[in-house]
């Protein structure tokens, strides 16, 4: 039943203007009138809320799943995707943003395929792994940014002794709320191996337009990068070529499309971020979502008056509009990823600095595998998998989003 929220109509308790609700909900009616507050607020309000991920807990799960779960057709992958608590259940990590870790045991290859959603790869830690995209075979170092575009054949191969852990990111949620999904199986399980490996990154060898300091602000491209691969050894040394003129203060840099200028893909933008010990950023918001990724260094960030601790590996998410700034205890380097692109394009980008560092009201603790209990539904779910695994073949048990 609609009920009455709006100071500018009289007491709802009258027989006519209920029975107007009433006809109202009968036919999928709403009455903007009562409803103009939850659709028009003075600033964003997401539902997602500010959230941190333990990394030595991702990767020990991680590990975890390698020893039981198979990289198969029909789970596709062997990825722990974030779920943010502010989104009832959604396996996404902000509104519009997917982030998770995904894990390649070794000699395992995860199947080739293709979707709409277009994904990057940052990796954190491992060696011996290529992904192979349309036909280039890119190899894969921690500090590298691999990207997958949308509608590009890929697949990911392990010839190494050790496992890879590997942030992806993806614009999964955006794609979906736009009815835009597609996804194709390749025909065979994994693309032929080419002769020549690093195609892209050898034809755009010392382009000068592959970084950007600071941020993209101007330029949009619905085209991807071609180049897919972005080296940590490139971006280490143009960012201490920008701490060295900055006087060792914060910089950053955007990966960027050489031929354009813009942002990697259409709809990610990703960055790199070098904080030196003691010298803390100032207190930003900014419109769109972001996930943060610790790649090296020890530190904390304050986003909307809250403390979140931070070390290698942990991930972390600032939604719209929350301010954020961060302190680093010993030098780090964060990889950030946002959909800043999008909002550039339609006209809805905004961003402003704090006059003052927010005062801290709470630290946030992460959580881990013993402190937080098993929810009765992901005790039945597991159960009901045992069974399932018992009965058919072992990739019946692989679950979760096709990436």
């Amino acid at each position: 039943m609609i009920s009455d929220n709006s100071a500018g109509v009289q007491d709802a308790t009258g027989e006519e203007l209920e029975r107007l609700y009433r006809d109202l909900d009968a036919l999928d009616l709403h009455p903007l009138w009562n409803i103009t507050g939850e659709l028009l607020t003075e600033t964003p309000r997401p539902k997602a809320v500010p959230w941190l991920w333990n990394g030595a807990q991702l990767r020990a799960l991680g590990e975890r799943a390698i020893d039981l779960v198979p990289v198969e057709r029909g789970g596709e992958r062997r990825v722990l995707s974030l779920g943010n608590p502010g989104l009832a259940g959604r396996p996404y990590a902000v509104g519009t943003l997917w982030g998770a870790i995904q894990c390649l045991g070794p000699h395992e290859t995860a199947p080739a395929h293709r979707h709409s959603p277009g994904a990057i790869r940052f990796v954190l830690a491992g060696s011996g792994v290529w992904t192979t995209v349309d036909g280039d075979a890119c190899d894969m170092h921690p500090g590298d940014l691999i990207l997958t575009p949308s509608m590009h054949w890929h697949d990911h191969t392990n010839g190494g002794t050790e496992s890879m852990v590997w942030f992806d990111g993806l614009d999964l949620p955006m794609i979906e709320a736009l009815d835009g999904v597609f996804f194709e199986e390749y025909p065979e399980f994994a693309q032929p191996q080419p002769a020549t490996r690093n195609v892209s990154e050898v034809d755009h060898a010392g382009h000068p337009g592959r970084f950007r300091a600071g941020a993209v602000t101007d330029e949009l491209d619905p085209r991807s990068s071609r180049l897919l691969v972005y080296r940590w050894t490139e971006t280490d040394a143009e960012l201490t070529r920008l701490a060295a003129e900055a006087d060792q203060a914060p910089v950053s840099l955007e990966f960027t499309n050489p031929e354009s200028g813009a942002s990697v893909l259409p709809t990610l933008s990703c960055s790199m971020h070098r904080l030196p010990a003691g010298r803390p950023t100032e207190a930003r918001q900014q419109t769109g979502n972001a996930i943060w990724v610790v790649f090296r260094g020890e530190g904390h960030s304050v986003i909307g008056g809250q403390r979140f601790d931070w070390a290698p590996g942990d991930m972390f998410v600032v939604p719209s509009w929350i301010p954020v700034e961060h302190h680093a205890a010993t030098p780090a380097d964060l990889f950030r990823l946002t959909d800043a692109p999008v909002l550039r394009a339609l006209g809805i980008y905004r961003e402003r600095a704090l006059d003052d560092p927010q005062p801290v009201t709470t630290t946030f603790t992460a959580r881990t595998v013993e402190s937080a209990p098993i929810p009765a539904t992901a005790s039945a779910s597991a159960t009901a998998s045992a069974t399932a695994s018992a009965t058919a073949s072992a990739s019946a048990s692989a679950s979760g989003e096709s990436l």
